[in-house]
């Protein structure tokens, strides 16, 4: 009865930080209004993350490329987590902090768009990653979570669930994904 009584108190924090989400819907709007106008401008959009949240910017990253429930055209998409040996020898020669930088100096061009993903919003590679968006003229939207963190003052929009848990955080990430690629997808299908 112990167990049951833990996972439905789980659920229920998830369904209260989701439901919460119906406040953030002028942000989320607003996050994509980016997405589209990077796509609608042929530029591409660009995830990161660390842990979890690595493996949620993947499946944005992979949505777009692949599809959402629709076919549709591929759209451009790269995770900045996904190639293990740039990541291992950016670690190696610059630092943690600078895996998704790194990669941001090189790739990264005006009209992009930055998705980077932090529960906590104080991730040092994450911040860095904003940071470097903005200097090469692109622009950031941030998944974040808490208070935002540093995170929440180095991108152009975010979207900061209203959570403390980073499970609870990560549950809501994964909704304004699939809420990103069913936006996409009635207006790829649309245009």
């Amino acid at each position: 009865m112990a167990l049951t009584n833990h996972l439905l108190q789980r659920l229920d924090a998830t369904i209260e930080t989701l439901t919460a989400l119906r406040d953030l819907m002028p942000d989320i709007i607003a996050g994509i209004a980016e997405v589209l106008a990077a796509l609608d401008a042929g530029n591409t959009i660009y995830t990161c993350g660390n842990g979890g949240s690595a493996a949620q910017a993947l499946h944005l990253a992979e949505e777009l490329i692949g599809r959402y429930r629709g076919d549709r055209p591929a759209l451009r998409a790269v995770c900045l987590n996904a190639d293990a040996t740039a990541l291992t020898c950016i670690a190696n020669d610059f630092g943690y902090e600078n895996i998704f930088a790194r990669q941001c100096e090189a790739l990264l061009t005006e009209g992009d768009l930055l998705v980077g993903l932090s529960t906590s919003g104080r991730s040092p590679n994450i911040v860095k990653a904003l940071e470097t968006a903005h200097a090469r003229g692109a622009t950031s939207l941030a998944l974040l979570g808490g208070a935002g963190g540093p995170c929440a003052e180095r991108c152009d929009h975010k979207i900061i669930v209203p959570a403390a848990d980073s499970a609870t955080i990560q549950d809501a990430h994964q909704v304004l994904i699939h809420l990103i690629c069913e936006a996409v997808e009635l207006h790829t299908t649309r245009t």
